[in-house]
């Protein structure tokens, strides 16, 4: 008796639990509040209206699925890595960045392994993909694939005879009284003159320290002739050393007309120039007495998804929404820039885009920008004395030595 009482009793006791337990569960999720979600977007200042109109469609077509709050805040792309790693919990939760800061930013953890890897793969150029790889993973979503430089020409003035040469752009601008201009206080151009002559410049294998042949004293070309067809350009009345503002405002008021650059600026030079407007690879230039294809650094853009985000599913979706088939082509559309996406960039417009053509065509003699730090500043003094005429009168060998000893430092 006493045992059958005990087991009503716990029967009794036993549904008045599980029925607690079971309103629990039964709770209609439509009754429940969705997740609030918190995500910051870092861009550039110029994609501002883009990038909220791709927020805006990602809420869209994401609408009742979370409570969004999605803020775009401008942030230099190439100064994202320094902002990011300032503090990597206070950073954004998606950020577009020049691939060269990928191996930081991933040696650093700021970065989470791309899961659908393989997906994302398939959709890209392979160029493109490999700029967002580390050691064989992908750690990044590739956005643009035109993080780089080629030359635009007036064609009023300069022929496609005379665009194919640097010596014929010269020629060409100073029998018109007017200017090619490139920018070589910047190290990014200036390699150039020195990619495609079997000098060397790269990463060494701890990822941060370069080595530096460009001071090689023997070989088909050696530093001294690289230097030398620098100093003579440079004493060309044709020639100027501009940085890209300059460049632009020479465009517009008309005393330059031919200059290397990057799709950035083609707007720009299409209002300026208008159907006169052109843009090709670069050329070649005279180097110990032969021509010389220049050469260029190639990057892209990627979007990032910071490992320390609260949201690190809906991070990765909306990166993979920026950089998706529609919002490329939207992007390219608004701002110009060339698609990763294959499918994109295999479209007629883009085969209709005399800057995105010219990038193709560059690069076949372009290479990742895959440098350490201590690349800049030392090219950067070296190329600014010769585009000045070597004023100081130092040997240019020891010149040249310098700059490879200070690139090379560790």
């Amino acid at each position: 008796m006493r045992k059958r009482i005990y087991g009503l009793f716990l029967g009794i006791l036993c549904t008045a639990v599980l029925t607690g337990c079971g309103v629990a569960e039964k709770t209609d999720p439509e009754d429940t509040d969705p997740e609030k979600v918190e995500l910051v977007v870092w861009g550039a200042e110029e994609d501002t209206e883009l990038m909220n109109q791709i927020i805006r469609s990602f809420q869209i077509n994401y609408q009742g699925q979370a409570d969004f709050q999605i803020i775009f805040e401008v942030q230099g792309e190439s100064q994202c890595k320094d902002a990011l790693l300032g503090g990597l919990e206070d950073g954004a939760d998606v950020f577009t960045f020049a691939d060269d800061q990928l191996n930081a930013l991933a040696a650093a953890g700021a970065l989470d392994p791309i899961r659908n890897e393989d997906e994302i793969r398939g959709r890209n150029l392979s160029s493109a993909v490999d700029a967002a790889t580390v050691n064989n993973q992908l750690y990044a979503y590739p956005l643009t694939a035109d993080n780089g430089y080629f030359l635009y020409y007036n064609k009023q003035y300069i022929t496609e005879e005379q665009v194919k040469t640097l010596d014929g752009i010269l020629e060409a601008a100073a029998a018109n009284g007017r200017l090619f201009t490139m920018d070589w206080s910047s190290a990014w151009y200036v390699y150039s003159f020195f990619g495609n002559t079997g000098l060397k410049v790269g990463l060494n294998d701890d990822g941060i320290t370069n080595y530096c042949t460009w001071n090689q004293t023997d070989g088909d070309i050696r530093g001294v002739d690289v230097a030398q067809a620098m100093l003579s350009i440079a004493g060309n009345p044709g020639f100027a050393s501009r940085t890209d503002e300059e460049f632009i405002e020479g465009v517009r008021n008309g005393s330059v007309i031919a200059g290397v650059s990057g799709a950035w600026n083609s707007v720009a030079v299409k209002e300026a120039w208008g159907e006169n407007a052109g843009a090709v690879k670069l050329p070649t230039y005279t180097c110990n007495g032969r021509q010389i294809q220049m050469a260029s650094f190639s990057g892209c853009k990627l979007i990032g998804v910071n490992a320390y985000s609260e949201h690190p599913e809906w991070a990765a979706r909306l990166a993979e929404w920026i950089t998706a088939e529609e919002n490329q082509r939207l992007r390219f559309e608004m701002r110009g820039q060339g698609p990763s996406n294959i499918t994109v960039a295999d479209s007629a417009e883009i085969r209709q885009s005399p800057e995105i053509t010219a990038l193709i065509e560059q690069s076949e003699f372009s290479q990742l920008q895959r440098i350490g730090g201590k690349f800049w500043d030392p090219v950067s003094k070296f190329a600014g004395s010769m585009a000045a005429g070597n004023p100081s009168g130092q040997n240019l060998q020891e010149q040249l030595d310098e700059m490879a000893e200070g690139v090379s430092a560790r």
